[in-house]
């Protein structure tokens, strides 16, 4: 009888034992597959969300103008031309400024800063019309460089109320949803709830 207790009691001992060790490794290995995916996620978003960039293009009349003053002021002589000004602009974000992390408990991605839109570059093509040159001012090839970093500070003045920005904030918005459907597709969440956005880029938001 005591054998059979005895018996009875190691096989029930080995059952919780096994049971402990089944249990022990399948948490790990649940920890360990948890923690790939996340890792695989963000390495997928990353690169997912390249560089974002809005382009517009300008076309501008700049009238330049320039006076020389010769013998003590009392001589000036003037150059002058009529510049049409074809400018291609690249609106877009430096992804390096994006900030998330994983939380592999609650299985969610969590996104703490998207970057705000900045002009990536500012390409000026320069057609010269009207040329007037003064007396002892002329044009010369050294104009150029400085007629290009004029022309590109002129169209820096105009990107503000060309819409170009807004455009850029919606095409962040769209990044964001973009991500959150990455995150989806392996049964995650994303909370971008940290992201500090205006009423008007909510509304855009919603409305997308």
């Amino acid at each position: 009888m005591n054998e059979i207790l005895e018996l009875f009691l190691g096989l029930i001992l080995g059952a919780i034992a096994m049971y402990w060790v089944f249990s022990l490794f399948r948490k790990k290995r649940n920890k360990e597959l948890t923690e790939h995916q996340s890792t695989v996620l963000l390495d997928k978003i990353k690169s997912v969300c390249k560089l974002i960039t809005v382009e517009g293009d300008f076309a501008e009349i700049y009238r330049y103008e320039n006076t020389k003053e010769s013998f003590l002021s009392l001589v000036s002589s003037k150059k002058k031309a009529l510049i049409v000004i074809n400018a291609k602009v690249h609106i877009g974000f430096d992804l390096k400024k994006l900030r998330m992390h994983a939380d592999n408990e609650k299985k969610k991605i969590v996104l703490t800063n998207f970057p705000e839109p900045e002009i990536l570059s500012i390409s000026p093509d320069l057609q010269f019309y009207d040329i007037k040159n003064g007396f002892f001012n002329v044009f010369t090839p050294s104009d150029l460089t400085s007629l290009n970093v004029e022309a590109k500070k002129h169209i820096e003045e105009k990107i503000p109320a060309s819409g170009l920005m807004d455009t850029a904030n919606r095409e962040a918005l769209e990044a964001v949803l973009l991500i959150e459907n990455i995150v989806q597709t392996i049964g995650w969440k994303l909370d971008y709830s940290a992201l500090e956005l205006s009423d008007h880029k909510k509304k855009r938001l919603l409305d997308i």
